[in-house]
């Protein structure tokens, strides 16, 4: 048990981070800019990772939103996602093999503001995700087949989100803590036992905010961290139930340096099972540098 602990240490910093701090003068966030936070950045990798990830020329994440909602004042609000995956090999015809299509409609709604201004906000997810691909799972060797292997699966998502300034260090502090269910009629048949139905994520974004003085040129943030943990529930390749390979973490740096407009640098470091659709048995440990799209204006 002392290794399934470990997952619950970030819901500790966080609230470890944001005690005793006090909101003054620093503007409000709205559910737009929570939902950004929430569904993650579009970006692309240089040809640089450092691990034990096949040779890439590139891995896209590509995130267009579409938001559903009255007015900005809305407390509810609802966001059409049809988010893409793609890597693309090094190898002969440079292939792109099996992108992740992750289409998705996820609903948010804030709740009133806490105590010193923390606000929290409720959000519930139905998503897909699939490879788009109709061959075989397995090879005839036994072996799991990623280049033309039907692999998908539906889920339900469902959490709280905090938001918090912190003003000692002029920074959003947002904290995010779900449940993800994929029932297993939603799922294809032979990911029974080798794909955890059911998994509790966490993350913690900080978002560095703009001096005082700047705040009228509604800059963008110039630094975020994110830090992601995700456990996995039920059966999984026969693994333990308190075994440390049931946890994935993944640790995001971004900087939007002054001469770029809508993208900055980000580097990533990732350990756990692999998320890209049929390819959720290999187990990587990869360090990545790329471009990342900042659509945060405060």
């Amino acid at each position: 048990m002392k290794k399934f602990i470990l997952v619950v240490l970030i819901p500790i910093i966080y609230v470890v981070s944001v005690f005793g701090q006090v909101r003054d003068s620093i503007p409000g966030i709205g559910l737009m800019e929570l939902s950004q936070v929430n569904q993650g950045n579009s970006y692309v990798t240089f040809p640089t990772d450092i691990g034990n990830i096949e040779a890439l020329w590139f891995e896209a994440n590509l995130i267009p939103n579409f938001y559903l909602r009255e007015s900005k004042n809305s407390r509810l609000m609802g966001v059409l996602t049809p988010q893409i995956i793609l890597r693309m090999y090094q190898e002969r015809s440079y292939p792109v093999r099996t992108p992740s299509y992750m289409p998705q409609i996820t609903l948010y709604y804030m709740l009133d503001e806490g105590e010193n201004g923390r606000k929290f906000s409720l959000f519930g997810r139905y998503a897909h995700h699939s490879n788009g691909q109709d061959g075989d799972f397995f090879l005839e060797n036994g072996e799991v087949n990623v280049k033309s292997g039907d692999f998908s699966t539906n889920y339900l998502e469902s959490g709280l989100i905090i938001t918090n300034i912190n003003t000692r260090f002029n920074a959003y502090q947002f904290f995010k803590s779900s449940i993800e269910i994929h029932p297993q009629s939603w799922s294809g048949n032979e990911l029974e036992g080798m794909y955890s139905n059911i998994r509790w994520h966490n993350t913690i974004s900080i978002y560095k905010l703009p001096s005082k003085n700047d705040m009228d040129t509604k800059e963008k943030a110039d630094i975020s961290v994110k830090g992601e943990s995700t456990w996995m529930f039920g059966e999984l390749n026969n693994l333990d139930a308190d075994s440390f390979k049931r946890l994935n973490l993944s640790l995001t740096f971004y900087y939007h340096p002054k001469f770029l407009e809508d993208i900055g640098l980000f580097a990533q470091y990732y350990h756990g099972l692999d998320y890209y659709n049929i390819y959720f048995s290999h187990r990587l440990d990869v360090l990545r540098f790329g471009l990342m799209t900042e659509k945060l204006r405060f």
